[in-house]
């Protein structure tokens, strides 16, 4: 019963790890979003290249554009 509890436990606290970085990947969409805005596009489109890593990479899921990454403004 003990090693089930650990396991939950663990289970629980991987799940708060992987809401966290949901979390902050929102964010960086947003900031993304901002900074394309505000015509700073050289910076989005790095910060976009950053967040497709860190999906793809660290996290193990598909790449999801950014709206300033289907833009041809340049």
């Amino acid at each position: 019963m003990a090693k089930q509890e650990d396991v939950d436990e663990k289970q629980a606290e991987a799940d708060r790890y992987r809401q966290a970085a949901e979390d902050a990947l929102q964010q960086l969409d947003w900031a993304i979003g901002y900074l394309h805005g505000i015509r700073k596009q050289d910076i989005s489109k790095a910060l976009a290249k950053n967040r497709s890593h860190i999906r793809k990479t660290l996290m193990g899921r598909s790449e999801q554009p950014v709206p300033s990454e289907n833009t041809s403004e340049a």
